[in-house]
């Protein structure tokens, strides 16, 4: 009788600690992806607070392209709106924008040989660079971490713990249609 009592009660705990691990798991798995996805977060802001200097530096030569400016800054506050909430799909559009209007002032830039050679603008540009780089990791970063807490979300035995932990699967991060191609320079 005794023995069965301590089986039972070692049953009993292995399922309690199976079930707190279970629970942990999917959790941390979680917030590795909320973490991810405020890591692009980080480098859209921090590609959007480059890109008022790029462009005045581009402006400086640059005048009469006011078009060009105008979209980027509209871009820009798309990208600051996106970055407020959590929706993946909003937050890819106004990456996808942002990135197309740089493009132009890239394309601008490139009509105007002193402004090439000027150091400021190069500064700029290496850390625009930089940061496109970045953004790039953090995109990966996030759909990694997104395939992590998809795969436990759907398997067995982490799947029975996902309701009770109140974790779901995520989206993927996703260049939005027609991004997929280069973008186009336009005047």
């Amino acid at each position: 009788m005794l023995i069965a009592l301590i089986v039972i009660v070692v049953v009993i705990v292995a399922l309690v600690g199976f079930g707190v691990v279970g629970f942990n798991k999917l959790r941390k798995a979680d917030i590795g992806a909320q973490e991810a996805l405020g890591g692009i977060d980080v480098q859209l802001t921090r590609r959007a607070d480059l890109i008022p200097n790029l462009v005045n530096t581009v402006k400086g030569y640059a005048a009469h392209e006011s078009g060009v400016f105008e979209a980027v800054t509209a871009a820009r506050s798309r990208v600051a709106k996106a970055a407020e909430g959590d929706a993946v799909p909003e937050k890819a559009a106004a990456d996808a924008q942002l990135s197309d209007a740089l493009v132009n002032v890239m394309a601008v830039a490139e009509a105007y040989p002193d402004l090439k050679a000027d150091t400021q603008f190069l500064d700029l540009q290496r850390q625009l660079t930089d940061t496109e780089n970045q953004i790039s990791f953090a995109r990966q970063y996030y759909n990694d971490a997104v395939t992590t807490l998809n795969t436990l979300v759907q398997t067995i035995p982490w799947m029975f713990f996902s309701g009770f932990a109140k974790v779901s699967t995520r989206e993927f991060y996703k260049a939005p249609e027609g991004q997929q191609a280069p973008p186009t320079v336009t005047f």
